[in-house]
Formats: structure tokens, C-alpha cells, sequence
């Protein structure tokens, strides 16, 4: 019977070099199948390249993502009726103009705004084209869309 218990201990246990390997191994093999986690939030607005940059650079001066400024938040305007920010006091001619944000509207609207919509409050203007659209691919992100 001791035989019989010593063989089965033999069999249940690994060399040391083996347990050690399969340690090492252990956590490799888990960051390798484990999904990536999730934060909850919408995708990561950095996801959109420079125009992350060009924002901060160009439209932080009067907008955030998340507060109203000078200008209204911005995350979730793409998609949206132009105007709709509750909390924010727009020109009545913004409010009115049933504009939606699409990649369109919004690159109109940042060369020009008074070309798209006169006598809104909106002063500055992104001249270049490739800006622009950088720019719109960061809302776009922002948006979740």
C-alpha cells in the first residue's frame, strides 16, 4: 500500500523545471486570450489622429468635448441639429437653421461659417481643407460615430 500511495504522488507531480515553465507561462498565455477591457465610454476620440491636436490647437480656445465655453461642448455633435446643446445660448439664427453636423455640413461650416449660416456668433474659421477634415474625423470619434 505505501508503494501504492508514493506511486501515485510520482505521478501527480511535475519535475521542477516544468512547474516553473508552466509559471512563466501562465500569465503570458493569459494577456494572449484575454479580451482587451473596455472602459464603457464611447470609442477613444484619440482613435481620430491629428486632428485630436488640430482641435486642441484650433477650437479649444472657445470649445471642449464635455463643457460649454465661449463656444458649446462638442462631443456628440456629429449627428446632431445644429443648436440642440441645451445648456448653451445660441444665436437665434443657428437655432433655426435645422442644420444636422454631417461631414458636409461641418466642413462648410468650419470654412465659412457665415457662408453656411449668417449672423451666427461663430468669429473663426479652418481655412485649410485637410485640417477640416482631420478635424471632422475627431468630432466624428467623439461622437462614437
Amino acid at each position: 500500500m505505501t508503494n501504492q500511495i508514493a506511486h501515485q504522488k510520482s505521478q501527480s507531480t511535475l519535475p521542477p523545471s516544468s512547474l516553473s515553465y508552466l509559471i512563466f507561462l501562465f500569465p503570458l498565455v493569459l494577456l494572449l486570450v484575454s479580451p482587451e477591457p473596455s472602459s464603457g465610454s464611447p470609442p477613444a476620440a484619440d482613435a481620430a489622429g491629428p486632428g485630436k491636436v488640430l482641435f486642441e490647437k484650433r477650437c479649444a480656445g472657445c470649445h471642449s468635448l464635455d463643457q460649454d465655453r465661449e463656444g458649446p461642448r462638442l462631443r456628440n455633435v456629429y449627428g446632431a441639429k445644429a443648436g440642440s446643446t441645451p445648456t448653451f445660448k445660441y444665436s437665434s439664427a443657428l437655432k433655426s437653421s435645422q442644420i444636422t453636423w454631417t461631414d458636409e455640413t461641418l466642413n462648410k461650416w468650419l470654412a465659412d461659417p457665415d457662408s453656411l449660416v449668417p449672423d451666427n456668433d461663430m468669429e473663426f474659421h479652418v481655412p485649410k481643407p485637410d485640417e477640416r477634415a482631420d478635424i471632422i474625423r475627431f468630432l466624428k470619434a467623439a461622437s462614437g460615430k
